[in-house]
């Protein structure tokens, strides 16, 4: 029986996350302090996990979310496929909240099984799945990496945590998930299915919660 166990973690915060502004792919922001502490207290709570590999996306925020396991020699590589969604004319303007009606007209449309509708000059999250089954499909090709480490972002993890569990997409919203939340996976390559074993876990933050 060959398994492979997926740590899949959002990337820490930046900025924007902190004003609550719409980054998608189209925004490369770096963590802000909190984000840094936040890698930190992951890699404190999980460097004894012996990765054999990190995958991160195209974007700069997960490269300096799994930067600390990279110390340690644990090889990365980079796939696009995981990047956000591209929110075309919203990113780096737009607050990502049911306040602001563009934002808000978008959710509820993919919600209601519409999930073919892009946002304007970005992507939707059909268009998202297929580059991701891409990059799922090369983290899938190596069975010999038992464990590893996927760092990526907020809506794209909610669309890939749906379609690997065979779920609709319009129930994406249904993932909860915050800076540096962990999905514990695991892959079951006999039976080619997802299970997901923890979900949004951030008892690796409390450390910092007492901080503040």
């Amino acid at each position: 029986m060959t398994q492979k166990t997926i740590y899949l973690i959002r990337h820490g915060e930046t900025d924007y996350n902190r004003r609550g502004v719409v980054q998608g792919s189209g925004v490369d922001s770096d963590l802000n302090d909190m984000g840094r502490a936040q890698a930190m207290a992951f890699f404190q709570a999980y460097q004894h996990v012996p990765f054999n590999k990190i995958y991160i996306s195209g974007l700069k925020r997960t490269y300096q979310t799994a930067e600390p396991f990279m110390e340690l020699g644990v090889p990365y590589e980079k796939l696009t496929g995981l990047n956000e969604i591209s929110w075309g004319v919203m990113e780096g303007k737009a607050p990502g909240n049911l306040d602001n009606e563009y934002y808000s007209s978008l959710v509820k449309a993919w919600s209601s099984g519409d999930t073919s509708v892009t946002t304007e000059g970005g992507e939707s999250p059909d268009q998202v799945v297929v580059r991701q089954k891409v990059a799922i499909d090369t983290i899938l090709s190596h069975p010999d990496e038992k464990l590893v480490l996927v760092a990526m972002h907020g809506r794209a993890m909610r669309i890939l945590l749906c379609w690997i569990t065979n779920q609709p997409l319009s129930e994406m919203d249904h993932f909860e998930h915050s800076n540096l939340c962990l999905y514990k996976l695991q892959y079951d390559y006999d039976s080619a299915t997802f299970t997901i074993e923890l979900s949004n876990d951030t008892s690796h933050l409390l450390s910092l919660a007492m901080m503040h």
